[in-house]
């Protein structure tokens, strides 16, 4: 369920609502523009700061309760002592969360000084934290049914200013709820037709030319590395692409491509059964790419944006494709399959090739792409490799401002031995070292003649355990660096 965002002026005291949230930086003082809301709770809020019962540090939160008019609860979160934007973007977020377990219905937000960044950030906190998903479990009985988090004003200086960073906070919300819905989907449900389908319906909603291509149409297209990795598969593969024009006509448009395995077995070389489940998030990257474009409709950028997701899934069979394979890609190169479950570079190899087609100025590719990221980086960074170094310099700066932070990894020359074949013009894997690197290096090899950027979001886009601010499962990466970077080249 989306959450209805307002703002609103006024003296947080007054609110008649179940749920005051109150964000408060490290070791705080009481601001006195909550004077009044201590005397209407006795004094709770500046007890509790000066008995240090709440001091303001990171994911830091105190419910406070109080009979009589004005809000009901009062739940100061802490923002921490660091960046103030991404403070109270990750507050925002926690408390979302528990406002969404008490089963308030709505809330209001208060924050000193709130910058159009910090509100934005605070919306798609609230947003993200407030996120379940329930639409394939047996509801619970009517009696003991909680509200979900339905409706949030939040409380600002000037209304009218305000709008427009509030629209653009609920524009990257919206994007992110498609995005962690797909991904949270099973594959039997969230199928490459259903990835086709959503593509469609986001299309229709802010007419956007969308285009869908099929098995017979890739074959036609001579997408031979792409098609590999379908041929055991009964579901028709989709290479979906949604044209956003917001820019002049006959601009060169910024390209957004996604990967997008609906579930990886691994093929022949299957993947260990432990946690296989997972493998529904394995279209990550196609399901950001997705919610980016429903984001950046919704913002209106004017800019134009050309979305490109291969879609498929890899799965055993009497056609599967084996090691040692050789296939030809659709730029004329051919492949030896050393690892069938290096799969998603076989998909992308052939739309990036596509994605030429269209001159773009930048092309940014998101993927869950191999376990080596994780590996190098944990599940706090993204692997961010490519071709141009501006432009790298560019998506770095876009994560940081989203909050998804990212880490450049080389792609030196010598990196390009690890993936030479004796049979073929590449492999498809390099060795047990560099895997992330490799991985990035022979997507450059269809990424040639255009300014490319990788992210590898394999231990970003979901979670395998609790974040705190957010539960197991699919985080929204990487949407909020897509949206940034093309809002940074917007005119």
């Amino acid at each position: 369920m989306s959450i209805a965002f307002d703002v609103r002026a006024g003296d947080p005291a007054r609110a008649a609502t179940p749920l005051l949230i109150v964000a408060l930086p490290s070791e705080p003082a009481l601001p006195r523009a909550l004077a009044a809301l201590d005397k209407r709770y006795d004094g709770a809020l500046s007890r509790a700061i000066r008995r240090k019962d709440f001091q303001g540090g990171k994911d830091e939160s105190l419910l406070l309760f109080a009979p009589g008019a004005g809000p009901e609860r009062v739940l100061l979160v802490g923002t921490g002592s660091g960046d103030a934007v991404k403070g109270l973007t990750r507050a925002a977020t926690l408390a979302g969360r528990k406002a969404n377990a008490l089963g308030v219905g709505s809330a209001a937000f208060w924050a000193a000084d709130l910058s159009d960044a910090a509100l934005e950030g605070v919306v798609v906190g609230l947003s993200l934290g407030a996120w379940e998903f329930k639409e394939l479990h047996t509801p619970a009985p009517a009696a003991k049914r909680k509200k979900p988090l339905s409706g949030v004003f939040v409380f600002v200086g000037d209304v009218r200013s305000a709008k427009t960073a509030l629209a653009a906070g609920v524009a990257v919300a919206e994007g992110q709820r498609i995005t962690r819905r797909l991904a949270m989907l099973p594959g039997n449900i969230c199928t490459p037709e259903y990835l086709a389908r959503t593509a469609r319906d986001i299309g229709k909603r802010h007419r956007l030319t969308v285009k869908v291509f099929g098995r017979r149409e890739m074959t036609r297209m001579k997408m031979g590395s792409f098609l590999a990795v379908a041929q055991a598969t009964t579901q028709d593969p989709k290479l979906i692409v949604i044209e956003y024009k917001g820019g002049r006509r006959g601009e060169a448009p910024v390209a957004l491509v996604g990967k997008g395995l609906c579930f990886d077995s691994g093929g022949i070389s299957i993947k260990p059964a432990a946690s296989m489940e997972l493998m529904k998030f394995d279209m990550s990257g196609a399901a950001g790419v997705l919610g980016a474009m429903e984001a950046i409709a919704r913002m209106k950028l004017r800019i134009n944006v050309v979305a490109l997701v291969g879609s498929t899934t890899n799965m055993l069979g009497g056609e599967a494709m084996k090691p040692g394979d050789v296939v030809r890609a659709s730029n004329g190169k051919t492949i030896e399959i050393q690892n069938t479950d290096a799969e998603g570079r076989l998909v992308l190899a052939d739309v990036l090739h596509y994605a030429k087609r269209y001159k773009p100025q930048a092309v940014v590719d998101a993927a869950t792409l191999t376990g080596a990221c994780v590996v190098a980086l944990g599940t706090t960074t993204v692997g961010v490799m490519g071709n141009d170094q501006a432009v790298i310099d560019e998506v770095l700066a876009a994560g940081r401002r989203g909050g998804e932070v990212g880490w450049q990894l080389p792609m030196f020359e010598e990196y390009k031995e690890l993936i030479k074949s004796d049979v073929a013009d590449m492999r498809n894997i390099g060795w047990r070292g560099a895997g992330t690197i490799t991985a990035a290096l022979f997507l450059a090899e269809f990424a040639e003649g255009m300014p490319w950027v990788h992210l590898d979001v394999a231990g970003t886009a979901y979670a395998e355990g609790d974040l705190v601010v957010m539960p197991k499962g699919p985080t929204g990466t990487p949407v909020r660096t897509f949206v940034e970077f093309v809002r940074g080249r917007a005119r």
